[in-house]
């Protein structure tokens, strides 16, 4: 009797407090795995075919089918600098039948400033984790004869540096980094992506850009670009002899004010490139999908097309994104106003 009475309340999954007994938990993994097998997968990319997001979309695509037991459809959802698309991710059902891969910086300054046609929070997307979160770097090119931040303190003349449009990560990283260290640049802004701009800098209609290294690495290696300066707490393991912001913010009369701008700056850029989907998943479909994006981004198969396609990765748990997008949100008063300027085209 107190066996069947003991497997009762097993089935159940409910905790039994007696002495000697385990707590047994509901088992979901299993019931999620069950969902997702056979069902599809809406992926979203909020840019057109062809540039970096849409690789990570791709590559992570089959791996994603392998590890979720679902079919993956990759949607090309471009617009609005990337946010046509992650409105349409954060507006979903949240059924955890759609994911896509969003550009978190540009995504949380659009929030900061209230930029027409934010319709999300980014603080409250569902996160299976972050694919990668590039160095950022300033690259110039090489015919410009700009070759070094002491040559592009001396200038008298204003240089030209490209970006997209208002709200864009170009944008922001050109007009907040310019304003650091009072650059005489003059910013030309509403090109739809990195490639035009790329162009641009080839024909000599612009100086550089700032961008990922991921994207920029092509180009130096042709020998059309190189780059200045970088992003992080230490310089990036390619770019040994380039100097840091940090390292060349120490140098300035208002060094203090200036790190406490970059340390915020460079929040924004850790939350990088994440997979997310809208709020409300069911926590073990989340779970599972969270599980299966680990496996995904350390599948051999996946980070040998990854290598070879030259695509960074650098991993992130979903908890860890949910915490660096909270950090990211929450800036101190000054740097925030900075910031919301920058995004609208007031510096």
């Amino acid at each position: 009797m107190r066996r069947v009475f003991l497997t009762g309340l097993l089935s159940l999954g409910l905790a039994l407090p007696m002495a000697g007994l385990l707590h047994v938990a509901p088992v979901k993994a299993e019931d999620a795995a069950s969902f997702y097998k056979g069902k599809k997968i809406k992926f979203i990319v909020p840019y057109k075919p062809g540039g970096g997001y849409d690789d990570y979309a791709r590559l992570l695509a089959p791996v994603m089918e392998k590890y979720t037991g679902a079919d993956i459809e990759i949607l090309n959802k471009g617009g609005a600098g990337g946010m046509t698309g992650a409105n349409e991710i954060f507006r979903s059902p949240g059924d955890g039948l759609t994911i896509g891969i969003i550009n978190g910086s540009a995504m949380i300054t659009n929030e900061l400033a209230e930029i027409k046609g934010a319709a999300y929070k980014v603080a409250e997307y569902s996160y299976l984790g972050r694919v990668t979160a590039d160095t950022r770097v300033m690259s110039t090119s090489v015919a410009s004869g700009f070759n070094t931040y002491d040559s592009l303190k001396a200038v008298k003349e204003p240089f030209k540096m490209g970006a997209t449009g208002l709200g864009g990560s170009t944008y922001v990283d050109t007009v907040i980094i310019g304003k650091v260290f009072e650059f005489n640049q003059d910013v030309i802004h509403g090109f739809d992506r990195s490639g035009p701009i790329r162009k641009a800098m080839k024909r000599g209609d612009v100086v550089g850009m700032w961008g990922s290294w991921g994207s920029a690495r092509k180009t130096v290696k042709s020998g059309d670009n190189q780059i200045v300066m970088q992003s992080g707490k230490k310089r990036h393991k390619d770019m040994p002899d380039t100097p840091t912001i940090r390292e060349l913010v120490k140098s300035l009369p208002n060094a203090d004010k200036a790190m406490k701008i970059v340390v915020g700056w460079e929040a924004l850029s850790a939350v990088g490139r994440p997979i997310a989907g809208p709020p409300g998943i069911p926590a073990d479909r989340l779970a599972f999908l969270r599980d299966a994006f680990a496996k995904a981004v350390a599948d051999e198969e996946f980070l040998g097309k990854a290598k070879k396609a030259k695509r960074a990765v650098d991993y992130a748990s979903g908890d860890e994104m949910t915490e660096l997008t909270k950090e990211a949100t929450d800036l101190p008063d000054d740097v925030r106003k900075m910031f919301i300027s920058a995004i609208r085209g007031e510096l």
